[in-house]
């Protein structure tokens, strides 16, 4: 299931948009970063939805300057998505994990040094995001968008405490 296609669907609900405009309603909530939304998968996704009978388009344009509506078929797929996604426990796809797997065929040096670069990207992550907080909606995000940043920000969390946890295993040579 794609998080593009749900979030490109439930942009539309409001009415029409040309895809400049959602790309900027999308940018805004910062899709980029707890979605990991590509912008230029916005563009090819709104004409394959269109081909596919989810959107209309009811002005036709160059680039971004097409217009698109949701069809029937589209707000009913927008719905059947979004249920799904709340009902359906997925994977959480995590590239680090692959990393994580791999860790014994790296030396001690390179594995402090990685794991030590890891929790400053991580800090520096958490504290972005904490500045995020409340600055969305100036941009006229809803409040709720805030919750993203705040399961972002657990997130984000969760993995620093275990970076220190095990950056101290394998100073004690208990890793890997």
């Amino acid at each position: 299931m794609s998080t593009t296609r749900i979030l490109i669907l439930g942009t539309l609900l409001d009415g029409p948009l040309n895809g400049y405009q959602v790309r900027r309603h999308l940018e805004t909530w910062g899709t980029d970063t707890w979605a990991n939304v590509k912008f230029g998968s916005i563009y090819h996704g709104l004409g394959k939805m269109a081909d596919e009978g989810l959107l209309e388009v009811v002005e036709g344009g160059k680039g971004g300057s097409t217009v698109y509506q949701l069809t029937e078929d589209g707000r009913f797929e927008f719905h059947r998505l979004l249920m799904l996604t709340w009902h359906e426990l997925q994977p959480i796809v995590d590239p680090f994990q692959v990393a994580v797997t791999y860790l014994d065929r790296l030396g001690k040096p390179q594995i402090l040094a990685a794991m030590q670069n890891r929790i400053e990207q991580l800090k520096l992550g958490i504290a972005t995001a904490e500045r995020a907080l409340g600055a969305k909606q100036r941009y006229g995000a809803p409040r709720h968008i805030d919750e993203n940043l705040k399961l972002n920000i657990g997130t984000l969390r969760v993995q620093l405490e275990w970076c220190e946890q095990a950056m101290r295993k394998v100073e004690d040579d208990e890793l890997p």
